[in-house]
């Protein structure tokens, strides 16, 4: 069931108008068992057949982590949190990376005999559970704050599946803590007028950027460029390169905001999970403003844990690089994923040394010094920083090496024909890359004037945006990017 589709503005009408008569006239129980039975509904939309395994993971984590509460000796604490990471990381690795594996073994076989590589179908998982990377992320780290000793184990099991299940953030994110949602459901929900204005707007901001901007340039553009490289300029791969940022970013983002905004309508309030991305001036600056909640994860729950930044300058390379590398193996079972990851970190790296560098020949303490550089040399930060993120996708984009190669290789042709690039495709690709660089005062004061605004004209603009979206979208709605993650 995807957000840009009439099939959910139908089913979120009907959870609206369910939850909040439920919240009125029966309290909050009974709301939050509608909310957990048509979350699963919304995820048995998708497949049935791996509804059992979200409901039986949630069980497990509830319940070791009760269990490592009580637990007083570390070794048997440590046992049960090894367990419970084991036992969802089996999950995930079954589910979305035993093909990869049986691939790799088939490919390194035939290596070494000669004989063609083939795996059965009956060996493989035909089709991954959809956002097994995100709820698997989300339940694994309430046991690890357990443990921890950073939250108490919720007493609520009714709550703790919601939680998990919960359906604006289930299939992609974002990947929200436990210590952020659990106590939202625990106080009774409030719909202000500004809240529910607030909802209404991200909704629409997220339907332009996906079926606007993102789906537009996906079909016209990225999707053809990327398919048949040579068969256009260099002015016109380097725009199709351009283009998948600009799409991967307003269909994520987009998303994101749909999410925000439907829990927002249902009195849940989610974290920010981008802050324009492409403003960054170096790459650790990206990652604090792109997938906000996965780059915090695997900070919280991977680099920290290897020894972050507490040992030799060394050792923190290395925690940069294994964290980088298992975020982009996390992001899908390819290769090219893992290189994706292995650009990052390689980039992590340098930007580090290079501002230990600075740090060292500057004992005033000028460090990153980004707020203190002349804006020329800023900008020229954050061109770079985005050519070479742009670089990056390139490798997330393709199916393979060889198409990336072919990719870079035509780029370098320089040529620069382009009766493919017609105006209002560049003018998009602009809107969508340009709006990064829009004041946030400007973006805010917007938002306030819609909130603020009468009803009718709220309905009024609502109805616009709506227009807008049924002349711009295309035939069949258009899955998004990080579903398949």
């Amino acid at each position: 069931m995807l957000f840009n589709t009439l099939r959910y503005a139908e089913f979120f009408a009907a959870v609206f108008v369910g939850s909040w008569a439920l919240a009125r006239f029966a309290g909050i129980r009974p709301r939050l068992v509608f909310l957990l039975l048509v979350s699963y509904g919304f995820y048995a939309a998708w497949d049935w057949r791996y509804l059992p395994l979200i409901f039986a993971s949630s069980t497990v984590d509830f319940l070791l982590a009760r269990a490592i509460a009580r637990e007083t000796r570390p070794r048997a604490r440590r046992a049960m949190l090894i367990a419970t990471v084991a036992l969802n990381l089996g999950f995930l690795g079954f589910f979305k990376y035993w093909n990869f594996a049986l691939e790799n073994a088939a490919a390194l076989r035939a290596l070494l005999t000669g004989e063609p590589a083939s795996i059965g179908h009956a060996f493989r998982v035909l089709l991954p559970p959809v956002g097994i990377s995100f709820f698997t992320f989300e339940s694994m780290s309430y046991v690890i704050d357990v443990y921890r000793g950073e939250l108490p184990p919720h007493k609520s099991y009714l709550r703790y599946l919601l939680f998990v299940a919960f359906f604006p953030h289930l299939v992609a994110g974002p990947i929200v803590r436990p210590r952020d949602l659990l106590p939202q459901f625990e106080r009774a929900p409030r719909l202000t007028r500004e809240q529910g204005g607030e909802g209404l707007f991200l909704v629409a901001i997220g339907l332009v950027k996906k079926v606007v901007l993102s789906d537009q340039l996906a079909l016209n553009l990225v999707d053809r460029v990327f398919e048949r490289p040579e068969n256009y300029s260099a002015l016109e791969v380097l725009a199709g390169v351009y283009g998948y940022a600009a799409q991967i970013y307003c269909d994520f983002s987009g998303y994101t905001d749909i999410a925000i905004g439907s829990a927002l309508l249902l009195g849940v309030r989610f974290p920010k999970n981008f802050d324009a991305p492409y403003k960054a001036h170096n790459l650790a600056d990206f990652w604090r403003r792109w997938h906000i909640s996965l780059s915090t994860w695997l900070r919280d729950y991977l680099y920290i844990p290897l020894g972050g930044n507490r040992g030799s300058e060394l050792a923190t390379y290395r925690n940069l690089m294994i964290t980088m590398l298992l975020g982009g193996l996390w992001h899908g079972a390819s290769w090219n994923f893992v290189f994706w990851g292995f650009l990052h970190g390689l980039g992590l790296a340098v930007t580090r040394a290079f501002q230990r560098a600075v740090k060292r020949r500057r004992p005033d303490g000028g460090g990153e010094g980004a707020g203190t550089r002349s804006f020329p040399i800023h900008a020229l930060c954050v061109l770079l920083t985005f050519h070479y993120v742009c670089f990056a996708w390139i490798f997330f984009r393709v199916p393979s090496f060889s198409q990336a190669v072919l990719i870079l290789r035509q780029i370098g042709t320089l040529t620069t024909f382009h009766p493919n690039l017609p105006p209002v495709l560049v003018a998009l690709l602009g809107v969508a890359l340009l709006s990064h660089y829009v004041p946030e005062r400007l973006y805010e004061r917007a938002r306030g004037a819609f909130i603020a605004a009468p009803a009718p004209l709220q309905g009024a603009l609502l109805f616009l945006v709506a227009v807008g979206l049924h002349e711009a979208a295309s035939a069949t709605a258009v899955p998004f990017v990080y579903f398949q993650f």
